[in-house]
């Protein structure tokens, strides 16, 4: 396997960044009530990931061991800002409905640890491609939940597109009866706690049936 193959199934299903590492639950609980939602964090922190990877693998030469967390903090934090102020000019309600959440990806320890434990030890297209398939992963995760979530709390999928897509969006929105009456729950904390562990059961489910599959059938012994 190459190093670009072990790179890419790592980000987006081995070493996932949400359903193996269980890093970034904060916001991954919080703001996936529907997949709009959870398709704009999940953008913001794909960027962030591809940005600061490639920025320390750049300056990873010249940064001493004794400072290398805060300056890799300082990048962390100076895209996040980047991002922030990009959203709130272009996609405001979005941003009002993420809130908080976005600058708090600063303090998300996924993206710290990548850029710690992959990005400082590699050259920067390794680093890159490290950080758009760590962020995918948690993308894809994200996105997977909100919908889970929005469609057996709402009955609904791709409420509000135009948040991000603009008016012409909100023809996306799909709804499965008029009259379903929702089920709270599911929007609720806990229903966020309920699908991740669904999504974490399903992926260990998989990942385990290659392994049962061949292991060989017990021989039942002849009667005498």
């Amino acid at each position: 396997m190459t190093m670009q193959s072990e790179i890419t199934r790592n980000g987006l299903w081995s070493n996932n960044v949400a359903l193996v590492q269980l890093l970034g639950l904060c916001p991954l609980l919080a703001v996936t009530s529907t997949v709009i939602n959870g398709l704009g964090l999940g953008i913001a922190t794909l960027i962030t990931l591809v940005l600061s990877n490639s920025i320390v693998s750049l300056i990873r030469g010249f940064v001493r061991n004794e400072v290398r967390l805060p300056v890799f903090v300082l990048i962390i934090a100076s895209v996040v800002t980047i991002i922030e102020l990009s959203m709130k000019a272009m996609f405001y309600e979005l941003y009002l409905v993420l809130g908080i959440f976005i600058p708090l990806i600063v303090t998300n320890c996924a993206i710290i640890g990548r850029a710690e434990g992959f990005a400082s030890r590699n050259p920067v297209g390794p680093a890159a491609l490290d950080g758009l398939m760590m962020g995918l992963g948690f993308l894809l995760v994200l996105v997977l939940l909100g919908g889970m979530r929005e469609l057996i709390g709402f009955g609904t999928l791709f409420a509000h597109a135009e948040l991000m897509f603009g008016d012409g969006a909100k023809s996306l929105m799909l709804e499965i009866d008029p009259d379903y009456p929702g089920f709270l729950l599911a929007v609720l904390p806990p229903g966020a706690f309920f699908g991740l562990a669904i999504l974490i059961v399903a992926k260990n489910w998989f990942d385990l049936r290659p392994a049962a599959q061949r292991q060989p059938t017990p021989a039942v012994a002849e009667s005498a």
